[in-house]
């Protein structure tokens, strides 16, 4: 095991554009692609709309909102390329978690303070067939509202000089395991294009996924 890679398993908040290799994109797409796809097929009856808005460059972020823990596999399963997505440190600390984590090409962000590691990876991820995602209210929400929104992602997109790709999910709050029993649709926005007015930004994100969704969308004060 090479010196690198040894630094970029005790430290998860970085990986470099090596990281992102064929076998972690084949990995993701057996896991994603076959496994999940066939639940959310069998079980969820999935709807994708909007997907001639993903952009053909790699010049983008997704930006989601967040009801459940199957909202990652959820985007990776409906896009045409590897999504690389921030999760807590803490999810790191167990074993399994690691490993599964490092083969789906995750890679940790300390929410109280983000390291300059996490920002390099950012900008790795760039220079990779994948695109990095983000849930900007940070954690699951369910009540039916877009709030608690931070700027993170914003800042994000400014300092890369990338658009906003935002996607609204419905129907993936409520466990289900009967065949047909429940009902998920995604929708894909219009890219936002990235400025320098990060409070525009996130405003625009809100809108959309409020018309997305139909949740409403509350600014944050």
């Amino acid at each position: 095991m090479s010196e690198k890679t040894n630094k970029q398993n005790k430290n998860h908040s970085y990986r470099d554009a090596d990281f992102y290799n064929i076998w972690r994109r084949i990995f993701l797409f057996i896991v994603t692609h076959i496994f999940y796809m066939l639940r959310f097929k069998l079980v969820y009856r999935l709807e994708v709309q909007g997907k001639e808005n993903i952009p053909k460059d790699n010049n983008f972020i997704i930006a989601a909102n967040h009801l459940s823990t199957l909202d990652p596999p959820l985007i990776c399963a409906v896009m045409d390329r590897g999504v690389a997505y921030m999760a807590k440190i803490e999810l790191f600390k167990n074993p399994f978690m690691r490993w599964w984590l490092n083969w789906l090409g995750a890679f940790a962000v300390d929410r109280e303070h983000v390291s300059v590691s996490t920002m390099k990876t950012v900008k790795a991820i760039k220079n990779t067939k994948w695109v990095l995602g983000i849930f900007p209210q940070g954690t699951r929400q369910l009540d039916g509202e877009i709030k608690n929104v931070t700027k993170g992602f914003a800042s994000i997109a400014k300092s890369n000089k990338c658009n906003i790709l935002p996607i609204g999910i419905t129907g993936t709050e409520v466990a289900k395991r009967i065949p047909f029993s429940g009902k998920i649709i995604v929708k894909i926005g219009k890219a936002i294009p990235y400025s320098d007015n990060l409070d525009e930004m996130v405003q625009k994100w809100g809108e959309s996924i409020q018309e997305l969704t139909g949740f409403k969308y509350v600014p944050s004060v």
